[in-house]
Formats: C-alpha cells, structure tokens, sequence
C-alpha cells in the first residue's frame, strides 16, 4: 500500500516537472524574440548563454562527479567539441534565424521534427533499422513522413488568421522601436523554414554524435558542462569572426532585456532545468520525457500572441498538428520496438550488457532543439 502511494506521488512529481520543463522552454522562446527584437547579435546571444550555462554547470559538475569522474580523453574531448559545433553553434544559430524571419510559434513547432530526422539519420548511421515489416517500423516511417508533409504545409500554406483572442500588447514591437540602428529583419517564411528545419537537422545530428559522447564517457554533468564551454568560445569566434566586432553589442548583452534573456536561457534553461531532465529520464524513462514535448508548442503559441503580437494562421495551426501526430507515431513506434527488445536482453543480461538499448533511447529523445 506504502509503496503504491510513493509511486503515485513520484509519478506527480516527474509529471509536474516535465510541465515545468516544457513552460521554462517556453518561456526561452519568448525571450530570444524580445532580444533579438532589441538589436542583440544572434552569435552574441548564445555566445552569451551557453557563458552563462557553462558557469551554472562547471560547479555542479565538479561537486556532484568528483569522486567517480574519470580522466578526460582526447576523444572525449574531440567529441565534446563536436557536439558543442553541431548542438550549440550550429544549431541554435539557425534556429534563432529562423524565429527571426518567421514566428516564435513556426519555429518552435519545427522543433518537433527532430525525432523524425533523427530516425533517418539513425538508419544513414546504422544505429536503427527500418524493420517495414513490423508495426513499429511502419509507425516510424509514417510519423517521418507525417512530419515532412506537417513542414510542408506550416511553410507553404498560411490560411485565415484564427487567434481566439485580441492582444494589443506587443513587446517585440516596443523593443524594436527603440533599436534604431537595428531595424528588425523583414519576414521571410521560406528562408526561415529552410533555416529552422536545417536547425532540426542539426539538432537531430548533435544527438547521434552526443549517444557516442555518453558511451565513451559517462558524466552527464561533466560532459554537458564541457559541451556548453566549448559552444561559448565556438559562438564568440564566430560572432568575431562573422559577425560584429562592436565592443557595445558585448556591452548591452548584460543589460536590460538582452541580460535577462542570457541569464534565463544560460542558468535557468540550460542549468537547471538540465538538471530537472536527468531526473525525469531517471525515474521514468526517456519515452516518459519525449510525449511532453507539444506542450512547448502549446504555451508558445499562447504566449506570442498575447506577449508579442503575433497572429495564428490556419496553415501554421494545421501544420502543427500533423508535425505533433508525426511525432507520437515515432514515439508510438518507438515505445513498440524496445518491448520485445528488453525482454530479449534481459534474459541475456549475463552475456550482453543493456548499454546498447539506453543509447537508442538517447538517440530517439526528441528533446527541443534548443534545449542544451
């Protein structure tokens, strides 16, 4: 009796935190809108975060794994690199151009293609297979190219306005107003939807070379807080580099609304709620974690068009949905192909240890593709 009461609270509790997770991510979307409504460089911005992030993540690291922490490798740290290139760099950059010429709401409901590109990239790497002949692979297949078409129709289609409610508040639009010198860029849904589902590729690609980081060193804490370093100087060298050398686009990253979104994006995004995460894929899974992610989507769409003006469009409301089913019929396949599988390896668990299926399942997290 005792301990089924202790599961049900525990089952409150990852519930209530993946809500949490979900609303904070939310929020993220909000804020990169309102600094870069402001003028803030996209490379200063996460330059500025993963700062932020890499300082929040580097103690807890050290305190939480000093004792079982072992020494770093070139490899790891290779990897590290690699993974801070494609997850941070590259992806999140595109991904902040691509809200840049569309919507917070477009871009983050391409978000939800990263589990079907991550399916397909995990067939170009052998990491999955296609299996058309069970349901599973079918359900995978099918939400693959759900996802593709749900792309589609959010890009190419755009239909009556239908936003239940009329805000006259528009933060973006205020913030713009004073950014002169930086007049904010004029939308462009084809570009942007390019920029946003490469973003997805990206993201999609970070989590198959990050499965390799966490087999070759498993420190989640470190080699997270690692990643986020490597993503800092990465992100400064190309703001240097392509970006601008302005010593007062630097400046004005630590002030106003600029700071308030590096430091929620860098300690609350990327710190803490990191930490919130590996909790929830410890207590119930990472399938458990996955089905919360349309939530995001959800809050986003009502917090843009009450915070920043933005309009639902039909096109962009229809495409979500299909890009959300696409998703539950990757996860649905998913959750039907580990099944028979760990019943398999637990009966030879003396022979073959279970680190291979855990992988998979790292694979398929369709985590947010701003969520490192």
């Amino acid at each position: 009796m005792g301990g089924g009461s202790g599961d049900g609270g525990d089952g409150v509790k990852t519930v209530a935190a993946m809500v949490l997770f979900q609303v904070v991510f939310a929020g993220l979307n909000i804020f990169y809108k309102l600094a870069v409504s402001d003028g803030m460089d996209l490379r200063v911005l996460i330059a500025y975060r993963y700062l932020f992030a890499t300082a929040f993540l580097a103690p807890l690291a050290y305190f939480m794994e000093r004792s079982k922490r072992t020494k770093l490798t070139w490899r790891v740290l290779v990897l590290s690199f690699m993974c801070g290139l494609i997850g941070g760099s590259l992806a999140q950059n595109l991904y902040l151009a691509g809200m840049q010429l569309t919507s917070t709401t477009f871009a983050s409901a391409t978000t939800n293609l990263v589990p079907a590109v991550t399916f397909v990239l995990a067939l170009a790497f052998r990491h999955e297979r296609l299996a058309i002949h069970h349901p599973s692979g079918q359900a995978k297949l099918a939400g693959t190219l759900l996802g593709v078409g749900g792309a589609m129709l959010l890009t190419f289609y755009k239909g009556p306005d239908i936003t239940p409610w009329n805000s006259h508040v528009n933060l973006a639009a205020a913030l713009a107003g004073t950014s002169p010198h930086h007049p904010a860029a004029a939308p462009n849904f084809a570009v942007g939807s390019l920029l946003c589902v490469s973003s997805c590729f990206f993201a999609a690609l970070w989590l198959i070379v990050q499965a390799e980081l966490t087999k070759e060193y498993r420190f989640h804490y470190t080699s997270t807080a690692l990643m986020c370093g490597m993503t800092t100087l990465q992100s400064a060298a190309l703001a240097l580099c392509f970006g601008t050398r302005d010593a007062a686009q630097w400046r004005q990253g630590l002030a106003g609304v600029r700071l308030l979104a590096v430091a929620y994006s860098g300690v609350l995004a990327s710190g803490v709620m990191l930490v919130v995460l590996a909790w929830c894929v410890r207590r119930r899974g990472p399938l458990f974690v996955s089905v919360f992610s349309p939530l995001m989507l959800l809050v986003v769409a009502v917090l843009s068009s009450l915070l920043l003006g933005e309009r639902l469009h039909l096109g962009t409301a229809l495409g979500a949905v299909v890009i959300v089913v696409g998703l539950y019929a990757v996860l649905w396949g998913k959750g039907h192909e580990k099944a028979p599988t760990d019943q398999v390896v637990a009966k030879v668990a003396a022979d073959e240890p279970p680190n291979g299926k855990e992988e998979d399942s790292r694979i398929e997290m369709p985590i947010a593709a701003n969520s490192i």
